[in-house]
């Protein structure tokens, strides 16, 4: 009887909709699945006000983590740990990163085969660079990755993706389209599930190698790799000037993040489509460059 370990911390509830599509044909008689969500000891509100949501970016830009329960009726021993998490300001959303890193956590994941699962925008390849890190401290082994990413591209998401959070509404509006990954996209995960239910009869997750290159698990832009270390780089700045501000709640942290959302409003509607243009045509000239940087994150799966 082999045995699957499925992780996942879902707050609006669709990384939740995406595990379970994943998981769909993965258990049999022979296949024992354990499907464990993760619950921060302080539970965060969906949707947000903005001062709760904004006010979470230090922490998660710094990986410090969010206090979470200790998950009840574990196996001793698992053949398979899949991890679904989502991205928070280009960071693991901090209940997953505050799970990582708990006692519990080190006993699970140690020496164990991992494949995380991603549902969030475009932009989670930096997010996916710090998950390797904190896997590695774990001595796990990542094997795979699956990224499922908006139907809403590039600047439309920077619109939609807050709408939702902020109202919980993944309508489509004006010439935006819906919030949030296609419903089709979400359905044909089922197909990770499928293949795994294959290959681990056949033990192949103690080669240490990916199962399932050749399903489509990730496609990489190659286009925005630049936008999103410059990005990581700036927020990692922008944390710390707001952790000098004060804590959460206190009115220099408000007042901080508030400085920060002004900044980004700016950004989004003057530097960001004068960066995509600049890329357009940078990236004419850099082809064979992008196609590099894009197996390279697109590794350990690949398409």
């Amino acid at each position: 009887m082999k045995k699957v370990l499925v992780l996942y911390y879902s707050q609006s509830g669709q990384l939740k909709d995406v595990i379970n599509s994943f998981i769909s044909k993965l258990p049999d008689s022979e296949i024992q699945v354990d499907l464990k969500a993760i619950e921060p000891i302080e539970k965060y509100p969906f949707p947000w006000k903005f001062y709760e949501f904004s006010q979470e970016f230090p922490e998660a830009v710094l990986l410090e983590g969010h206090e979470v329960k200790e998950i009840e009726n574990l196996e001793d021993d698992y053949d398979l740990i899949i991890l679904g998490y989502t991205i928070w300001f280009l960071a693991p959303s901090s209940p997953i990163v505050g799970f990582l890193k708990s006692e519990q956590a080190k006993k699970i994941f140690n020496n164990k085969p991992v494949i995380t699962v991603i549902a969030c925008r475009d932009m989670w390849v930096m997010a996916q660079e710090k998950m390797k890190t904190l896997l590695n401290d774990l001595n796990a082994n990542l094997i795979d990755n699956v990224a499922l990413t908006d139907q809403g591209k590039g600047i439309y998401s920077f619109i939609t993706t807050p709408k939702w959070l902020m109202t919980g509404n993944k309508d489509p509006f004006w010439f935006f389209p819906p919030a949030g990954i296609l419903q089709s996209d979400i359905d044909n995960a089922s197909r990770f599930g499928q293949r795994l239910n294959k290959v681990l009869k056949e033990d192949k997750e103690k080669e240490g190698k990916a199962l399932l290159t050749g399903l489509e698990a990730v496609n990489v832009n190659g286009k925005l790799i630049a936008s999103e270390i410059i990005a990581t780089r700036s927020s990692k700045i922008w944390a710390k000037i707001i952790n000098f501000f004060g804590k959460k709640n206190t009115f220099g942290r408000k007042f901080a993040v508030t400085i920060y959302a002004m900044f980004l409003v700016v950004l989004v509607f003057t530097i960001v489509p004068l960066n995509i243009l600049v890329r357009k045509i940078l990236n004419k000239f850099q082809k064979e460059k992008l196609t590099e940087l894009e197996k390279k994150y697109e590794q350990p799966s690949g398409r």
